[in-house]
């Protein structure tokens, strides 16, 4: 029997061969049924990973500009939001609260499925969550954003102890501050750039993200933002 998803169309066997047991079949079943009940209600227009992504380096224009929209904020987006989410991208953003994700993108409710953590690392919790909202939800496109003075960058740059957890973020930040030692320039933003770049390669290692990725159902990209313009470039 397949479960059929206005963004994308897999078995239930293929479902659970990209992970989605390890989720839990109630919460995937769950998640599956609120969604398709809100797509029967209003179609979404297909987009594709390009166009996605786009969407995304447009909200982040009109921000920079000092032009937003602001859109899908309104009071009857959350009534519709409530029946269900069809979020478009997805977001591994730092913690940091200068770089609130719907903002700085110019987006807004049900738009986004973001993850926030220090230093944007994918975790295994992080990396499972995002295998979620591009599997389930049906985003198309998973940006991991880096900023300027990064203070969790600057930390596993001085290598200084830490108390308590602190230290296991900066743990998944130092092997990027090795590989950035003999490069010229500014060296806070070349490790954050490093950075957002190895944790593209751990979230291409995941077998649902790359099984999207095969599909051209998914892209994964870079970004990295500037605190003083609010804007946003593409890293590679």
């Amino acid at each position: 029997m397949s479960i059929e998803h206005p963004q994308f169309n897999f078995s239930r066997r293929s479902l659970f061969k990209f992970g989605a047991g390890a989720i839990g079949t109630g919460v995937l079943t769950a998640g599956l049924s609120s969604n398709l009940l809100a797509a029967e209600k209003k179609p979404v227009e297909e987009i594709t990973p390009d166009k996605a992504l786009q969407e995304l380096l447009d909200g982040n224009e009109r921000f920079a500009k000092r032009k937003r929209r602001n859109p899908d904020q309104s009071y009857s987006r959350l009534v519709e939001v409530a029946k269900g989410q069809k979020p478009f991208a997805s977001i591994l953003g730092c913690a940091d609260s200068r770089v609130p994700s719907e903002i700085v993108f110019d987006q807004g409710l049900g738009d986004l499925f973001v993850c926030r953590i220090a230093g944007n690392i994918a975790t295994t919790q992080q990396i499972g969550s995002l295998e979620f909202g591009s599997l389930v939800l049906g985003t198309k496109v998973i940006m991991v954003v880096g900023h300027e003075r990064c203070g969790a960058v600057q930390a596993a740059i001085k290598g200084a102890p830490v108390p308590g957890n602190i230290g296991s973020l900066l743990e998944a930040i130092k092997p990027s501050v090795e590989s950035s030692k003999d490069k010229s320039g500014d060296m806070v933003e070349t490790v954050c750039k490093a950075n957002v770049l190895a944790q593209i390669q751990r979230l291409k290692s995941s077998s649902v993200l790359s099984e999207l990725i095969k599909a051209e159902k998914l892209k994964i990209v870079g970004g990295y933002y500037d605190l003083d313009t609010g804007e946003i470039s593409i890293v590679s």
